[in-house]
């Protein structure tokens, strides 16, 4: 005898969700609605078949704040952050952190910078700066401004290649090579000319976790503003290294403390520990951003000027940004961020410890984080380590090829964050073990694995 699902509205309205036996709506525009438990039930059973974000080694993405921070979210989601006029202090805390990192990286006097989406949105808009700055100073000199170049190297995330394409600027890109994953002075010097509008120096790629010569390529172009007299701005690309930096390395300059450097991005959803989306853009002074950019507009009854790409968006993450910066302070941050690094550096003595791999730049400058491949050939590869520690636990660790001319180096990341404790560390180390052990005795992954893959670095 077999029994009839509950179904009857009675039957749901008593014992749950209707969906438990029904299809979801997937493609039509529903003709009825639902409970409002129904509904966080219907999406809350769909998010469970994702992966845990705790074992997310690949995404730089905060993904977790403390429960007050989050409730400071919960509370403010509905707040426009745009309408300054409605929410002029939501708009003075902008500042504040404006204000804030502007010290923190060392800006010698009176600055300006925006709140943005993300880095993405924050590296288009330094590149338009840089851009058109560069227009004026070739119109001063009576100089053509048909042929904008920017300088950059392969280890940049794509977001440089997108404002290249988008904005019309020749992007001249430093290649890698096997064993050099980052660019210097020296590979710089050779693309620079009247058109170059900038460099893009990189502190922390997604790749490896290091930073470019940013220290050396300010000094090569110190000397060709003497030599050649072109004054050529470098813009530092801080995603993730701008809220590294500054706490575990803070003798080292690389910020505004160094003459060329003219503007900054860093990613406040990163190792600023807010959750997404939230970028900051922070020039060395208010000359640097070109004026023709900001917009003066009558909105709602006050006239504000405004630097985005994005027009509406949500408050929440502003104040989240700002939550953090007076929660933990120089002494918070530099904390957090060496708890980190310790248990990255005992990531790396582990699979060190294994025999079977090579660690990428250890004991450089470094982002939390453990870059390494295979030290020699096995019946398996990097990718099929990615999937049987997926497969097998869970773990997202990324492997991904690098960018030319290293294509043919297979690395894999593991990205130690906030709340990776030493168990999980213990535990990861294990896991990696036992995946290589497994792949020795079965060989490598099926094809059809391979390509389930995770490939990327990560964002």
């Amino acid at each position: 005898m077999t029994s009839t699902p509950l179904q009857s509205a009675a039957d749901v309205a008593m014992f749950g969700n209707r969906f438990l036996t029904r299809e979801v709506p997937t493609s039509e525009f529903p003709e009825s609605g639902m409970s409002a438990v129904e509904a966080m039930r219907l999406v809350g059973e769909d998010l469970a078949l994702e992966g845990d974000p705790a074992r997310n080694l690949a995404t730089f993405v905060t993904t977790w704040m403390e429960p007050e921070a989050q409730r400071l979210i919960a509370m403010n989601l509905h707040r426009n952050f745009i309408d300054h006029a409605e929410y002029p202090r939501t708009a003075e805390i902008e500042q504040r952190c404006i204000r804030m990192l502007a010290d923190l990286f060392h800006a010698p006097g009176a600055t300006t910078g925006a709140r943005t989406q993300g880095s993405s949105e924050a590296i288009m808009l330094g590149g338009l700066s840089l851009k058109w700055n560069w227009r004026k100073r070739r119109k001063a000199e009576g100089g053509s401004t048909e042929s904008p170049n920017l300088v950059f190297g392969g280890d940049v995330h794509v977001v440089w290649e997108k404002f290249c394409r988008y904005f019309d600027v020749e992007p001249r890109i430093v290649p890698l090579q096997p064993g050099k994953y980052t660019i210097g002075p020296e590979d710089v010097e050779p693309h620079v000319d009247e058109n170059t509008i900038g460099v893009a120096a990189v502190l922390g790629t997604t790749f490896t976790g290091h930073k470019d010569d940013v220290g050396g390529i300010n000094d090569l172009l110190l000397r060709i503003k003497s030599e050649r007299g072109l004054d050529v701005p470098l813009h530092v690309d801080g995603a993730s290294g701008g809220f590294v930096w500054p706490f575990l390395y803070p003798d080292t300059a690389w910020d505004f403390r160094l003459e060329q450097v003219r503007s900054i991005n860093v990613s406040g959803h990163k190792f600023g520990l807010v959750y997404p989306g939230i970028g900051w853009l922070i020039f060395r002074g208010e000359a640097d951003l070109n004026r023709d950019l900001v917009f003066e507009e009558n909105y709602l009854g006050k006239t504000d000027a405004t630097f985005t790409l994005n027009f509406s968006t949500g408050s929440a993450m502003v104040l989240a940004q700002y939550y953090n910066l007076v929660r933990y302070g120089r002494a918070g941050y530099t904390y957090i961020m060496q708890n980190m690094q310790t248990n990255a550096e005992l990531l790396a003595d582990k699979l060190q410890a294994m025999g079977q791999f090579e660690l990428i730049g250890r004991g450089e400058e470094q982002l939390p984080l453990v870059a390494f491949k295979l030290a020699q050939q096995h019946s398996y590869n990097e990718f099929d380590i990615a999937w049987q520690l997926s497969a097998e636990r869970g773990w997202m660790v990324p492997a991904y090829t690098l960018p030319p001319d290293a294509q043919d180096v297979t690395i894999m990341r593991a990205l130690v964050k906030e709340t990776m404790s030493r168990e999980h560390v213990d535990t990861l180390a294990r896991d990696i073990e036992d995946a290589c052990r497994t792949l020795e005795a079965k060989g490598g992954a099926h094809a059809s694995e391979r390509q389930k893959v995770m490939t990327g670095p990560g964002h």
